[in-house]
């Protein structure tokens, strides 16, 4: 955390350095109860029989949608710095209704 950060949120956090390392995680899976939301972060490569989960985050669901919030914030500053974020497979935005919809004709 740089200064001005500490400064800004009026808190200096401590990190190991093995915490610091970090663990890739490409596979995310959210749960939650009435009073807990579960997010267990995985990693699944070629040649692995099933993902295996390389850490658990358990927060209140007060906590989880403030994390929510700092992703969209994070995520449009990102997006406005890099352009934006292509996710494969999933459809695109249509502009117009596609042809053949049953919706009308010329």
């Amino acid at each position: 955390m740089t200064k001005e950060q500490e400064v800004e949120n009026g808190l200096q956090i401590d990190i190991n350095p093995e915490v610091a390392s970090g663990k890739y995680a490409n596979l995310a899976l959210i749960t939650h109860s009435s009073s807990d939301f579960i997010l267990d972060f995985a990693c699944i490569l070629p040649g692995m029989p099933k993902p295996e989960v390389c850490s658990r985050v358990i927060m209140a669901p007060e906590h989880a949608k403030r994390l929510l919030q700092a992703l969209q914030e994070n995520v449009y500053k990102y997006e406005q710095a890099f352009g934006k974020i292509q996710i494969p497979n999933q459809p695109q935005e249509r502009t117009i209704a596609p042809f053949g919809d049953g919706t009308g004709e010329a």
